[in-house]
């Protein structure tokens, strides 16, 4: 068996834990290899697309900072709400996406190339046969035009019934080269539509009774101007559900330019559209709501119109979507995305019991520790992409490459992002907000925020890393139970300590959920089990 085929190979320590694998060629963590590259390629307009969004939000907080501490605190809980819904109903149908496509993407590569050779092979076989043909044609005094229409015509029929029976989708979809069948996609898509619409209807309706669960009472100077905002902004659910299912099918195909182009376009148009309704038409944060819902329905036009020319976005037959394949991993990741988001709204709504001044400061140092935290989640798309692909073709040495090499980079991002975050809170928390009193609580916040980015980039990476794996069902009972305990942490550390509590409490949240990534691959478990046996390298 040749040595670079990613085959595994026995050694004497067959049962030894794997946990050295973290540090494994550690001194190559920037190399411009091929794997490095194509992480690169794929991390790069991630990350950037990730973070656009948040530095959009990080503008809006600017803006709305402007107009006064009690509508940046009433921002700040409807933000608060409408994330912790977005991302139950989305993050499970995105990370779901990205593995299937990715994998359905690559089993259709190798069926074709498969194919390709079949033809090939078969090709050459034609050949021979049809010039014997020709000799005794050419002696019995055939043309030789002749020769040539019966070899292309029997070179052509053989080539299209080998593409029809070993796949079919490619040649209905037009050929090779055009577009093609991915169900997952077109199951994502009805998906993301479906629960963006169940979205607006529940934030509507449940608007005031979800305030009220944030500690926004009736008598709170917040609730009128929190009110305006969620309502307004849930018209853009289906918009915000239906652009991040199509960034999952893009991901899925390693492409993540496009997503990037898209999302900045609609930021752009949201800061513009920002200072125009905010300040120019009046209209304070209903202004800053349309601003929003406008620029996420730009996006999914852009991202639908560019889909639209790469996948046929209904299948040949209803039978092909893919609903039981969704649902059933989609409920592991339901119920893991309910864990992880339920923590960082527990610490909103507890900071916004503490009154408008704190949870104004917190909603800027959340926003700031999100926004440069979601950086590593390029990583991690690349990560989860990659490892898709290396599962399916069997390629468990790539996927261990690919593993290690985006975990590394992200600890290294992580550092980078501490200095970054620490030196840029301390000395630019004006940008934010004039208030004095905001102003000496995000200080307080600063080395909880900026000394947590290294275990942050690392949480995230691992998120891609398991995700790849198909590991879902360990991500969503590791997350209960990093739930559990991080709730507990969070309400006696509230009690005792207020407002530096919660970032206590937060800290100790996103370093158990990386201590369950590395539990489960340092351990060589589920999926890395055939790290136990060990490789050639």
């Amino acid at each position: 068996m040749a040595e670079n085929d990613g085959a595994l190979r026995p050694t004497e320590s067959k049962w030894k834990i794997p946990v050295s694998i973290f540090f494994k060629d550690a001194r190559s963590v920037f190399k411009m290899d091929s794997l490095g590259l194509e992480i690169l390629r794929i991390a790069i307009p991630a990350a950037l697309a990730l973070a656009a969004d948040p530095v959009a939000s990080l503008i809006d907080t600017v803006f709305i900072g402007h107009i006064g501490a009690v509508e940046l605190a009433a921002v700040g809980v409807s933000i608060a709400i409408f994330n912790q819904a977005s991302k139950i109903t989305i993050y499970p149908l995105v990370s779901i996406t990205t593995s299937f496509v990715a994998e359905e993407e690559t089993v259709g590569k190798m069926g074709a190339a498969g194919s390709q050779n079949d033809v090939n092979q078969h090709q050459e076989t034609s050949n021979t046969q049809v010039e014997d043909d020709a000799l005794g044609k050419l002696e019995e005094g055939s043309a030789t035009r002749t020769i040539n229409t019966d070899h292309n015509n029997l070179v052509v029929s053989q080539k299209t019934k080998i593409l029809e029976m070993s796949n079919p989708d490619k040649v209905k979809g037009g050929g090779l080269g055009g577009k093609r069948h991915i169900p997952s996609a077109s199951t994502a898509l009805v998906l993301g539509l479906f629960l963006g619409l169940c979205q607006t209807i529940f934030l509507v309706f449940g608007a005031k009774m979800l305030l009220g669960i944030m500690g926004v009472k009736h008598d709170s100077p917040m609730l009128k101007p929190a009110l305006k905002y969620l309502t307004l902004r849930s018209f853009g659910a289906p918009a915000v559900l239906l652009s991040l299912a199509m960034q999952g099918v893009f991901r899925g195909f390693k492409d993540t330019k496009t997503p990037l182009y898209a999302t900045v376009a609609a930021d752009l148009s949201n800061i513009i559209l920002d200072a125009v309704l905010i300040f120019a038409c009046r209209l304070g944060v209903s202004g800053a709501a349309i601003a929003h819902v406008l620029s996420q329905y730009l996006m999914s036009f852009i991202l639908l119109w560019r889909l639209m020319r790469e996948v046929y976005l209904l299948p040949p037959s209803l039978k092909q979507l893919q609903f039981g394949r969704f649902l059933k991993n989609g409920f592991y990741l339901f119920t893991r995305v309910i864990a992880v988001t339920f923590c960082v709204t527990l610490a909103a709504s507890l900071a916004a019991r503490l009154g408008a001044t704190p949870m104004a400061a917190f909603q800027i140092c959340l926003q700031v520790w999100l926004a440069s935290s979601l950086l590593a989640d390029g990583l991690a798309v690349a990560g989860q992409a990659i490892l898709a692909s290396s599962f399916a073709e069997n390629n468990y040495m790539k996927a261990t490459a690919a593993a290690t090499r985006v975990l590394q980079m992200g600890f290294v991002l992580g550092l980078g992002l501490a200095v970054a975050v620490g030196l840029g809170l301390q000395f630019g928390g004006g940008i934010f907000s004039p208030n004095p009193a905001v102003l000496h609580l995000i200080s307080i916040a600063v080395p909880f925020v900026a000394g947590t980015q290294p275990i942050n980039s690392l949480s995230f990476v691992f998120d891609g890393v398991n995700f790849g794996a198909s590991d879902f069902a360990y991500s969503a009972y590791s997350m209960v139970l990093v739930a559990i305990a991080s709730v507990a942490s969070l309400f006696f550390l509230y009690k005792s300590y207020g407002f530096i509590g919660i970032w206590i409490a937060l800290s100790i949240y996103m370093a158990l959920r990386t201590f369950a990534g590395i539990w489960r691959m340092g351990t060589g478990t589920g999926p890395w089990r055939f790290l136990r046996s060990g490789f050639l390298s």
